[in-house]
């Protein structure tokens, strides 16, 4: 049985989607693991996080809360991946968990001053993204799921910039050799989406964007999931290697 990986759960989804599972769900679906391949932490809740040398990999979900908010469970929780980051364990972070590494790791996290950004988006990749083990290869430009009012607001020190998006000026960074952060959701289906923007009708209008229009653009993103099976392979190989 190869190593299991370990997903940190940092909040839960909005509450019309939680029929459809938590985050934790979501991304082990998304990522093509049995649930044999998981364990599951509910950070937020209070569990205890255990030693990261026991699993393949870490992956770090998205979250309601704010990184700014400085939660005694997020702080605990920003240790220890800045710990694991340092040995070298294979980290992903989606969302929150990117800008909770951002954080963790001596970057900064904050209110984007862009704004929400929410619905399908076109990422781009930088530069240095065509020899990174997650995003070499892929097209300049793909379309990726994202819903966030913070972002990375400055990469941590040796971060490197993968891609960016409209309204976001990291959307993917890596760290070291292992650790990377994902603004957008690889996890997110296009229902998921759905019910995310519906979920924000109000909010969306109050800010002066129109949520029906938002709607009519979301899409399909296997690109953005394929960068999530990417990570599963590479900290499988980095286990070998």
């Amino acid at each position: 049985m190869p190593p299991r990986f370990l997903i940190l759960q940092t909040g839960q989804p909005v509450p019309s989607q939680r029929r459809h599972g938590g985050f934790a769900h979501w991304i082990r679906v998304a990522a093509g693991l049995r649930d044999h391949e998981t364990e599951v932490v509910d950070v937020e809740g209070g569990e205890a996080l255990p030693a990261h040398r026991d699993y393949a990999g870490v992956l770090v979900s998205g979250s309601p809360a704010m990184v700014t908010e400085r939660h005694d469970w997020s702080e605990r929780s920003a240790e220890w991946l800045r710990d694991a980051a340092h040995a070298g364990r294979p980290i992903l972070g989606i969302c929150y968990g990117h800008q909770l590494l951002a954080h963790a790791l001596g970057g900064e996290a904050g209110d984007n001053p862009r704004g929400r950004e929410m619905g399908t988006v076109d990422v781009r990749l930088e530069t240095a993204a065509t020899e990174d083990p997650l995003f070499a290869g892929l097209p300049q430009t793909f379309r990726a799921q994202v819903t966030h009012r913070q972002s990375a607001l400055r990469m941590p020190e040796g971060g490197v910039l993968l891609a960016t998006s409209d309204l976001d000026a990291c959307q993917a960074f890596r760290w070291g050799r292992a650790t990377w952060g994902l603004q957008f959701h690889p996890e997110f289906s296009t229902a998921r989406m759905h019910g995310y923007v519906r979920a924000r009708v109000d909010a969306l209008r109050e800010e002066g964007q129109d949520p029906d229009a938002m709607s009519r653009n979301i899409g399909a993103a296997p690109v953005a999931r394929k960068v999530l099976r990417r990570f599963i392979q590479h900290a499988r190989n980095h286990g070998h290697t």
